[in-house]
């Protein structure tokens, strides 16, 4: 049984070798950092993971395209702009926005992944971009903090997680408070290794963890266009433990991905859902998002009001699933159990009491198998309408 890695977030993090990091203001929006690059000095065994909406902007399309032969070096990302349905211009200025990078860098425009996030259906300023290249230069180390900043939009803070396998780091960095209900992978998020990996391995692990943890957050019920989750592996620590290096890429992406739900636009409180004896993860998943998903969930969340009843009436949409049997579910707060079991009011004070902290944890016992889930949300607040009513003004 491996050990649980050690997860260090914030600045804080341990940078993996062979890596260059650039990040500025191209003057996207405003005079906050808006282009950052991340580069390997070397090749990269590579994956991603996209959203599949049928929007998709042309920055994921130029990735899928990038990624077809497993290898990578380098990742640009324009904050403040999506360029999502911009329509063949937007195509080509994804494409110059790779090759100017790959020029910056002596490498292959293929090699070069696009990441771009912000308001859809505005062009991206290439007059400014194509100015502010002519005087950009690679600094000869790599600040990931930096890089973190600068592709948040809506956020309020950086996300940043890393952790050791033998003698390789595994870094990973994320962007996201709102529109995210990952349908394959989420937001933005970039992991990076000096682990020597091959490309099967590689592959199957990072896909594995996307979905049990990426994938098992929501804020809002709402897919980006621009979902993109990327790992580059560049080899330079020489190779490791197939096992302890999932561990530890999964731990980075947990890390990330809680970081991401307490960030949510608007968020005060974390909400994490666990759903246990269940049929099969794909019902336990299922049942979890139906309930961090449901607005009176989030809303009694919010004013630590104890109505338990919005779990069971979310646990209850699920329809579909007809071996679930209410005399057979269980539900409890942080270990406290609502249901069955009724409660008088002292029980429901106790309750507020628990729903009162700044993370709130649900756990639903289905009853209908062996299988469990956990995913993460947060609550619904009214920040949340003034974020997004004001966002593009």
């Amino acid at each position: 049984m491996l050990d649980m890695p050690t997860v260090t977030t914030g600045d804080a993090v341990e940078v993996p070798r062979g890596f260059v990091t650039y990040a500025g203001n191209a003057g996207i929006k405003d005079g906050t950092p808006d282009v950052s690059i991340v580069a390997s000095l070397t090749p990269c065994v590579a994956d991603g993971v996209f959203t599949r909406s049928l929007f998709a902007g042309p920055s994921v399309a130029l990735c899928r395209r990038h990624l077809e032969d497993g290898s990578a070096r380098a990742i640009v990302t324009v904050s403040k702009n999506a360029n999502v349905a911009t329509g063949p211009q937007g195509d080509r200025d994804a494409q110059e926005l790779a090759e100017l990078v790959a020029r910056l860098l002596g490498a292959a425009p293929a090699e070069v992944l696009v990441g771009s996030t912000g308001v859809i259906g505005r062009p991206y300023p290439m007059e400014r971009i194509r100015a502010h290249f002519q005087t950009v230069t690679m600094p000869p180390e790599a600040d990931f903090p930096a890089v973190a900043r600068a592709i948040m939009t809506t956020d309020t803070r950086p996300k940043l997680a890393s952790a050791r396998a033998g003698a390789a780091t595994i870094t990973g960095m994320a962007k996201g408070s709102g529109m995210i209900e990952p349908d394959m992978a989420t937001l933005l998020a970039y992991v990076f290794t000096d682990a020597s990996v091959g490309g099967h391995d590689l592959v199957e692990m990072f896909r594995a963890v996307v979905d049990s943890t990426f994938n098992c957050l929501s804020i809002d019920t709402d897919t980006s266009t621009s979902d993109s989750a990327v790992l580059l592996a560049n080899g330079v620590a020489g190779p490791v433990d197939v096992g302890e290096l999932s561990a530890a890429l999964h731990a980075v992406c947990r890390s990330l991905t809680v970081q991401l739900a307490t960030d949510g636009e608007g968020a005060t409180k974390l909400i994490e859902v666990n759903v246990s004896s269940a049929r099969d993860v794909a019902q336990a998943k299922r049942v979890a998002k139906a309930v961090v998903n449901s607005p009176l969930v989030k809303c009694a969340v919010h004013g630590a009001d104890p109505n338990w009843g919005r779990v069971v009436m979310a646990v209850g949409k699920c329809w579909h699933d007809t071996d679930i049997d209410p005399q057979s579910v269980r539900v409890s707060f942080g270990g406290f159990e609502v249901y069955p079991r009724l409660l008088d009011d002292r029980g429901l004070d106790e309750l507020a009491k628990l729903m009162g902290s700044g993370t709130v944890e649900i756990d639903v016992a289905l009853g209908t198998g062996g299988a469990e889930a956990t995913v993460w949300g947060c609550d619904l607040t009214s920040e949340y309408v003034h974020i997004n009513a004001d966002y593009t003004t």
